[in-house]
């Protein structure tokens, strides 16, 4: 398979009244086998972010994926990377969710650098909660990402993360559909979707242009 070099590709706003589009041009490995992304296919993507400090705009838009009208989702798990930033995003959902009256049934954390993932994503889907939210980096991320689809019921179409994971390139550096259903916050108050290799975003509601 021909690897094609990424281009630097940041996450966008999108503008008041506008969605964004942006996909990656790779491929990324298999979603299948190994969860482990070798070094000389990380160097394709450029250097990944680390997560900055989650907003109230973002973690309200956050909770309101999970709430909207008639939605039965009352039990999560929380996933999240060891930086502080990703920490307090997570202890900030977590306290928004159980003041709504919701369950939060694990909170697991993972390095960005392991032997296989399995562990945390055995954790993270062992109680079978109504959805899945996570606040990460996105390296570490994709390659648990692939170890749960590779290895347990977990749905990224139940899942929610914040804004650290609205990067162009994470499609791509998961594999093949392995996030397609995934949704997000941005840092706005926006919402952002991935659709196969497609990443979209959304402006915060009420915006004008």
């Amino acid at each position: 398979m021909r690897r094609v070099p990424a281009p630097e590709v940041r996450p966008v706003e999108s503008q008041p009244g506008e969605h964004h589009h942006t996909m990656s041009s790779l491929t990324g490995p298999p979603a299948s086998g190994s969860p482990l992304i070798p070094a000389e296919e990380l160097a394709a993507y450029g250097e990944l972010p680390c997560p900055a400090p989650h907003t109230a705009p973002e973690l309200d838009a956050l909770v309101g994926l999970l709430t909207p009208a008639r939605s039965r989702i009352e039990t999560v798990a929380v996933g999240h990377s060891r930086d502080p930033a990703s920490r307090a995003a997570a202890d900030a959902f977590a306290a928004a969710w159980k003041a709504r009256g919701g369950r939060v049934l694990a909170t697991v954390d993972w390095p960005e650098s392991a032997a296989s993932w399995l562990r945390p994503a055995r954790r993270l889907t062992a109680e079978e909660p109504d959805a899945w939210v996570m606040a990460a980096a996105p390296l570490g991320f994709a390659q648990l990402a692939r170890r749960l689809r590779h290895s347990t019921d977990w749905d990224p179409a139940r899942t929610v993360a914040f804004a650290a994971l609205r990067d162009s390139r994470l499609p791509a550096l998961a594999g093949p559909d392995t996030l397609h259903g995934l949704r997000g916050a941005t840092a706005e108050g926006g919402t952002w979707a991935v659709r196969h290799r497609w990443v979209t975003s959304y402006p915060p509601p009420g915006s004008t242009a």
